[in-house]
Formats: C-alpha cells, sequence, structure tokens
C-alpha cells in the first residue's frame, strides 16, 4: 500500500488541485451572493497547498511515474513554483476588477484553476498523449475565460477567434505528433529521443513531422506567422482574463516547447534550429514594429509578447543547455513583467473605465509618484534598460545565439530591441512630462498596491542580482536533461 502510495507521490500537487476545485465548485454553488470570497480564499488556499506539496517533494533527479507519462524532475517542480506564484498574483490583482464588473464569481476561479492544472500537467508531460492533455484542459479554459463576460460582444468574438485557431494548431500538433509515431513506433519523449540517435530511413515524414509541431508549438507560443490571435484576444477579454492569459501560459508554453524540441526531438536540431530562427525574426520584426502604431496599451502589450517570445526562441534555437537556461530566465522574467504591466492597467481600472488607453497614463506621476515609478521599472524591462531583469534576460539568450556562431542573429536581435525601447519610452514619457487626462483618485485595494510594490521592485532586484535565479535555471536544466 505505501509503495503504490508512493508511486503516485509525484502526482500529489496534481490531484490536490483537482480536488480542491471539485470542493470549489460544490461551495460556490451553495454561496449566496455575499460569500463569493469563499472561492477566491480557497483558490489561494489551493495555490498554497500546491506550492507545499511541491517543495516537499521537490526532486533531484528525473523520476517517471504512471507508466512513463509522467515525469517529476527539478525542471518541472520550479516551474510549478513559478506558476503558482503568478496565478497567485492574478487572483490578487484581478479581485476588484472582478467585482465591478460583475463578474467576481466562482466561475473564474474555478476556470483559472482548471487551466492551472492543464499548465501542471504540461510541465511534467514525458508523452505525447500528456502534453496533448495538458494542453487541452488549458486551452479550453482559456476559451471559457476569454467569454466570461457573456454579455461584451467583443469578448465573445474575442473567445471564437481564439477557439477556431486553437482548434487548427491543435490539430497541426496532432498531425507532426502522428508523423513522429510512425517514424519512431513510440509516444514517449524518452523512447523517441532514443529511436531518432541513431538516425532514420524515413527521412521525409519525420521532417514533415517535425514542421507540423513547429507550427503547432509557434501558434502557442504567438510567434509570427501564428501570432493573429493575441492582439484580437488580449484586446477583446477582459483585462483581468489578458492578464491571465499573457502570463503563466507562457511559463507552460515554454516548457511544451523544451520537452518536445529539447528532449524527445533534440538529435534533429539541424531541422527544427533553421525553423525557430525565422520565426524568432519575424516576431521580434513584426512585434516592435507593429506596437509603436497602437494607441491602446493591451494592443501594445500584445505585440510586445509577440516580440518577447521571438526573444525568448534565440535561447532554444541555440540548442543547448546554457540557451535552455536563458529561455527559462527570460521566460520567468517575462512572466513577472508582463504580470506588472496588465496588473497596472487593473489598477487604474474603476467602475465603468477601462484604463487601457496610452492617454490614460498621462500625468500618472502625478496622481501617484510611487505607481508611475513601478510602471517605469516595468517598461525599462520590458525594453532591456539595466539594471532591470530585462537587460539580463535579453543577454543572456543574446550570449546562447553568439555561442552558436549565429552573430548576425544577436545584431538582428539588439536593433529590433532598440525599435522597442521606442514604444516603451513612450509610456515614460506620458507619465511623467504630459498633464493628467484624468484627475480621478486612484482606488486599488491595499492589497493589490503591496503586491505591485513587491512585483516592481523585483524586477529591479532580479537585475542588480540575478545570478541566483539563474543559477536555478541553470541547474534545473542540466538535472533533468
Amino acid at each position: 500500500m505505501r509503495h503504490a502510495l508512493m508511486q503516485f507521490a509525484p502526482v500529489f500537487p496534481e490531484m490536490f488541485v483537482l480536488a480542491m476545485v471539485s470542493l470549489i465548485l460544490v461551495v460556490d454553488a451553495a454561496a449566496s451572493d455575499g460569500k463569493r470570497y469563499l472561492a477566491y480564499l480557497l483558490s489561494l488556499v489551493t495555490l498554497a497547498g500546491a506550492a507545499f506539496l511541491t517543495l516537499r517533494d521537490f526532486s533531484t533527479m528525473p523520476v517517471l511515474t504512471l507508466g512513463g507519462l509522467f515525469i517529476d524532475d527539478p525542471l518541472s517542480d520550479v516551474l510549478k513554483l513559478f506558476l503558482y506564484l503568478t496565478v497567485a498574483v492574478v487572483l490578487v490583482y484581478s479581485r476588484d476588477y472582478l467585482r465591478q464588473r460583475g463578474l467576481y464569481k466562482g466561475e473564474f476561479f474555478v476556470l483559472a484553476l482548471f487551466a492551472l492544472l492543464g499548465m501542471m500537467v504540461m510541465v511534467s508531460a514525458s508523452h505525447f498523449l500528456t502534453l496533448y492533455l495538458g494542453l487541452e484542459l488549458l486551452s479550453l479554459s482559456l476559451y471559457a475565460m476569454v467569454a466570461l463576460q457573456r454579455d461584451s460582444s467583443v469578448a465573445t468574438e474575442a473567445a471564437m477567434k481564439y477557439f477556431v485557431l486553437g482548434a487548427l494548431a491543435s490539430g497541426m500538433l496532432l498531425y507532426g505528433m502522428s508523423m513522429v509515431y510512425g517514424v519512431t513506433g513510440s509516444l514517449g519523449l524518452g523512447d523517441i529521443a532514443i529511436a531518432l540517435q541513431d538516425g532514420t530511413d524515413l527521412r521525409i515524414p519525420l521532417v514533415f513531422g517535425i514542421v507540423f509541431i513547429v507550427a503547432g508549438l509557434a501558434f502557442k507560443l504567438g510567434a509570427v506567422p501564428f501570432h493573429m490571435w493575441i492582439p484580437d484576444v488580449y484586446h477583446g477579454a477582459p483585462t483581468a482574463m489578458t492578464l491571465f492569459i499573457g502570463s503563466a501560459p507562457k511559463i507552460a508554453a515554454f516548457a511544451f516547447v523544451i520537452r518536445i524540441l529539447g528532449q524527445g526531438l533534440e538529435s534533429q536540431v539541424g531541422d527544427w534550429r533553421g525553423m525557430l530562427v525565422i520565426l524568432a525574426v519575424l516576431s521580434m520584426a513584426l512585434g516592435n514594429i507593429a506596437a509603436i502604431a497602437q494607441s491602446n496599451l493591451k494592443r501594445m502589450l500584445a505585440y510586445s509578447t509577440i516580440s518577447h517570445m521571438g526573444f525568448m526562441l534565440l535561447g532554444i534555437l541555440a540548442g543547448s543547455q546554457n540557451g535552455y537556461g536563458g529561455a527559462m530566465f527570460y521566460v520567468l522574467a517575462y512572466a513577472l513583467m508582463s504580470l506588472g504591466g496588465f496588473g497596472m492597467i487593473l489598477l487604474l481600472s474603476r467602475a465603468g473605465f477601462e484604463a487601457d488607453r496610452l492617454e490614460d497614463f498621462k500625468g500618472l506621476n502625478r496622481r501617484s509618484p510611487w505607481l508611475a515609478f513601478m510602471m517605469l521599472l516595468l517598461m525599462f524591462s520590458m525594453a532591456g534598460v539595466p539594471p532591470t531583469v530585462g537587460f539580463y534576460a535579453k543577454l543572456s539568450v543574446l550570449q546562447a545565439v553568439v555561442e552558436i556562431g549565429y552573430v548576425w542573429l544577436a545584431v538582428a536581435a539588439v536593433l529590433f530591441s532598440l525599435i522597442g525601447a521606442f514604444y516603451y519610452l513612450r509610456i515614460v514619457k506620458l507619465m511623467y512630462f504630459d498633464a493628467p487626462h484624468d484627475a480621478a483618485p486612484i482606488a486599488a485595494s491595499p492589497d493589490a498596491r503591496v503586491v505591485m510594490s513587491i512585483n516592481g521592485l523585483a524586477i529591479l532586484a532580479l537585475g542588480i542580482m540575478p545570478q541566483p535565479l539563474m543559477a536555478v535555471c541553470i541547474h534545473a536544466i542540466r538535472a533533468s536533461f
């Protein structure tokens, strides 16, 4: 009996989250409108409990369980801890916004936790079936979250676009997986890696399979030319949902890419590296150039996301442990920056007013010098200005690219980063040098203000002392590969 329980120990966090989601569904169904806060509190308890279980059984070496479907390794444990933290910050930022718009319901919290469960499965998947199961659980939850504001035609339209394009991407991903299965005779990532190490006579089907898989992965990351859903979904969804979509799923998408390309298809790096180079260059170019023309901050940050995913791909295409570690550091830093950027929109919003236009940030320094300083740190970090964490994140992936001899790609990335600095610094100019467009007091709750302060200061602290987080990322990669 004890041996059987120990076999399930790596899956305890997932089992706990699923059990708590079921409990929240029951509690919320029985609770009156005045007790909707119970779902919020239970969600935070769920995240704390999952973090405790993950830390208690923190893995020092890879452990396969559930018949090879699930892996518990340092990479999955570190990413899960960051997922819990990210979702907790999303819930704190979103509480007032949801309450003011009649969305403070159990559905939001249940969907957020189901999405988290999907991300946890993706992070710990060692098999194509588990990867796809986690991806679909995440995707279906996000589609429903975007459409949660039922009386908003814009949100409904965004959800429909997201659903249709997501279904196409899932189809491509499945087709690619089926072709790799046809070549190797296995769906397990470890078995696929072994089967491909000695080469194969079925070269053409394998390459076609890799092309379809990379196309599906590019959609989930929002890389060009599979980016078309990001601006519309980010803009059309309620900002609380945009905050969720723009942060935690990027961490899971990184794990998804690293599991398939870095572990299962590592020996075929020569085939997928060229595709990632094209995706990275196009993403950095279009993302940074298109963002300049945006007057809506959510759309600007959507194009910014596209460019950041291009930078993250630089680390992965390096095909080395240093590159993977740099990409992991980048995606964690980006999640932190994305939380702050969209969180600031939530803090400045109020009932009947969405602070999602650039002009809404005019004169913010006069209304709240501290929040203006936090936003300045966020914009500097996204632009890659030292001493913020964004600078070190970009430096780490550029070093990985230079190590494999792609100096021209590093130079191109720096040039696109300079273009991107323009629209980030434009926000700083509006906050500090323009007169306020709206003189209404900022009615953010104390807990959201505290979390925003920690968020901004963490970006500064990790920029000044990036070594501890970078060491964690490198160790997680090396111990898991």
